[in-house]
């Protein structure tokens, strides 16, 4: 049985167990039977559990903008939210360090909280000039705990309805930020991705740009309340959440909203999050590089 931690990078990951993972990510299994059922699968005297453990994230080795980069300026920040889980939020704000203002982009975290490759992510836009800020859903509940797991149990402790309300009153207060141009964008993964999607919904022209990844869509009846535009990002073996773009195209269609969509091919759930083995270097610069330049249309 193959087990050498050096071959970690050139380790090829069976689509079963990328289909466990996506299960486990999305809280329908533990970390304990994900484990024992990729256990059960052996590929070319690969064990499927090494396969597994190759995908949990490691967050060091995937920082691409240091926290001390000299073109950002990066602090947490905390803001009232009425109407959310607690009353207030706390968010990473990353400013450039150019002459302002600057156009403002919400960054959306996954199902877990605001873990580094967010905030990453985060800086990323700042470098490109835009006032990134990336709240922590998990704020109400203590914040991220510093691992997925406990993350993910947390959020799926908070009220739904008030987390999205946490997340719009974010994406008012970066908008209205005294750093701010007042133009706003929005881009989310996973969970975010349709938060990007419910935002849209929501905000009428004070969302100009949405770029969703693998988010999942808005009511169709919702569909009709956007008037901002949408850039959506999708991985062409991404079943679940490709099972309701039909719908979704439908009604973008039947209501004129100014949208485009990208599907990767080749590329899972989660193929921008350069933390994991679910990684997708070729598609992930390509779909960063249209966000950009989408947010730059829309909001410079």
């Amino acid at each position: 049985m193959k087990d050498a931690p050096h071959d970690i990078e050139d380790l090829e990951i069976d689509d079963r167990i990328y289909d466990l993972y996506d299960k486990y990510c999305h809280g329908f299994m533990s970390r304990r039977d994900f484990l024992k059922k990729a256990g059960a699968i052996t590929v070319a005297g690969v064990s499927g559990l090494t396969m597994a453990q190759a995908l949990f994230p490691n967050y060091a080795e995937a920082q691409t903008i240091s926290f001390t980069d000299e073109r950002i300026k990066a602090n947490y920040v905390e803001y009232p939210s009425p109407g959310g889980n607690s009353g207030d939020m706390r968010g990473y704000l990353v400013q450039p360090t150019s002459t302002g203002p600057h156009p403002a982009v919400l960054v959306v975290h996954e199902n877990r909280g605001l873990n580094p490759y967010i905030e990453d992510v985060a800086r990323r836009l700042a470098t490109q000039g835009f006032l990134a800020l990336a709240p922590d859903g998990l704020h109400p509940a203590g914040g991220y705990p510093g691992n997925d797991d406990d993350g993910r149990a947390l959020q799926k402790s908070l009220d739904r309805t008030k987390l999205m309300i946490d997340m719009l009153n974010s994406a008012r207060f970066v908008q209205n930020h005294e750093l701010s141009s007042g133009k706003l964008g929005s881009v989310g993964f996973c969970f975010g991705g349709g938060v990007v999607n419910f935002l849209a919904t929501k905000m009428g022209d004070d969302l100009k740009a949405g770029v969703p990844f693998y988010g999942s869509a808005p009511p169709a009846e919702a569909v009709a309340d956007i008037t901002g535009s949408l850039m959506i990002q999708a991985a062409e073996k991404d079943d679940r959440i490709n099972a309701q773009w039909p719908d979704f195209e439908a009604a973008l269609q039947a209501n004129n909203v100014d949208h485009e969509r990208h599907l990767y091919p080749s590329t899972g759930h989660g193929f921008h999050n350069n933390s994991t083995k679910r990684y997708n270097e070729e598609a992930a610069d390509l779909a960063w590089a249209r966000t950009l330049a989408f947010f730059t249309s829309k909001l410079t």
